[in-house]
């Protein structure tokens, strides 16, 4: 029960928002990663951490000299090894074998892999936190009562977006530094989801690159000549050595078969991470991509806003704004309904085509006490 109480926690990174509850502020690559990606991995840490869904994490057996409550405390918090080179085929199991003056492998990352889990899970929520901070809700709050299926009259919409225009408008060239802090998270996002990669080969030992196409190269040899990659990397039979003294004073050593069944969950775990970050990687690379032309050429601006918004005068907006401009008209887009967004962006093209300006604009901090609800969410949060 105590394992579903902490699963269920975890769904709150996934969990469905209504538009009218709470602002989106940014778009679905971002959200793979503060809300999917962390998800995973706090899940992947909860898992191993629940010893009693698969017993004991190491159980090791002896010679009988030592305690089996101490040989296995004493391997757990040291590190076990493997003899590479020994296929399992001549040997009792793969990695195993006596003959002392090869290399050993030595592994003791199953120690950390709940720090680590948690640790990348920090790591690729991040991003979002800054992103959030630097916001500071902009876009809940110039959108507030305009957002989701709230039942209000047709003079009341009219009258907010009559004000939601004038802040627009009076507001351009002011929201460059509101697009950089955009623009950096979305860096960080690809960074994050390149670098764990990187990060997690370091932390196993430089056999994190390979992984998942040693896992499918060998799904598809020979089973009689396949060796399982992923026992290569987390072993289920490792060897130990403890030392003690004897009743005649020298030193007596003990070896050790250990059975490290967390690997069993630990090789799953990492294999599907692989093909994740693989694919987040991509997906990131290609958003990044996409947000480069974004600021680079306004003519993409243009023929973004021309397929969603069937509007004239959209060439004008783009040509007498910036990035900023367009970033925070995006992101409330994805906030207000087409409809709103069309009426919104014709009136601002009209506006600027005729080179007028709304009078008195307001600020967002003006604009707040025009929607009653703003007061509210803000002390909530």
């Amino acid at each position: 029960m105590a394992v579903f109480g902490m699963v269920s926690a975890v769904a709150g990174f996934v969990k469905v928002r209504f538009l009218a509850d709470k602002a989106v502020i940014d778009n679905m690559v971002f959200r793979m990663h503060y809300r999917i990606t962390c998800a995973i991995l706090f899940l992947c840490c909860i898992l191993v951490t629940a010893n009693n869904l698969i017993g004991d994490p190491i159980s090791c057996i002896n010679d009988g000299g030592v305690p089996n409550h101490v040989i296995n405390t004493f391997c757990w918090i040291t590190y076990t090894f493997t003899l590479p080179g020994n296929d399992g085929k001549h040997n009792a199991h793969p990695g195993l074998g006596n003959d002392y003056m090869a290399d050993k492998k030595v592994h003791s990352y199953y120690q950390w892999v709940p720090f680590m889990l948690f640790f990348q899970g920090i790591l690729f929520y991040l991003p979002h936190w800054i992103w959030k901070n630097w916001e500071e809700g902009k876009v809940r709050m110039i959108s507030e009562g305009m957002r989701g299926t709230l039942v209000i009259t047709g003079e009341d919409i009219k009258s907010r977006q009559h004000r939601l225009v004038q802040y627009l408008i009076e507001s351009r060239h002011t929201h460059n530094t509101y697009s950089f802090g955009y623009f950096l998270c979305e860096v960080l996002n690809f960074v994050n989801s390149v670098g764990n990669i990187f990060f997690i080969d370091l932390f196993l030992g430089g056999s994190f690159l390979q992984y998942g196409t040693d896992v499918v190269r060998f799904s598809n040899m020979n089973q009689e000549e396949r060796t399982d990659p992923m026992i290569e990397v987390f072993p289920r039979i490792t060897k130990c050595t403890f030392h003690k003294f004897g009743a005649s004073g020298t030193i007596q050593k003990h070896d050790a078969l250990c059975v490290l069944a967390l690997n069993i969950l630990n090789e799953k775990i990492y294999i599907f991470l692989w093909f994740w970050l693989i694919i987040l990687s991509v997906v990131s690379g290609l958003a990044l991509v996409y947000s480069a032309g974004v600021v680079m050429l306004p003519n993409t601006r243009e023929t973004i806003l021309k397929k969603r918004f069937n509007v004239s005068g959209i060439p004008t907006y783009v040509e007498k704004t910036q990035i900023g401009d367009f970033l925070l008209l995006h992101l409330l887009g994805q906030n207000l309904c087409v409809t709103v967004m069309s009426d919104v962006l014709g009136d601002m093209s009209r506006h600027l085509q005729a080179g007028s300006n709304p009078p008195s604009a307001p600020s967002t901090l003006e604009m707040a006490p025009i929607y009653p609800e703003i007061e509210k969410f803000s002390k909530d949060e």
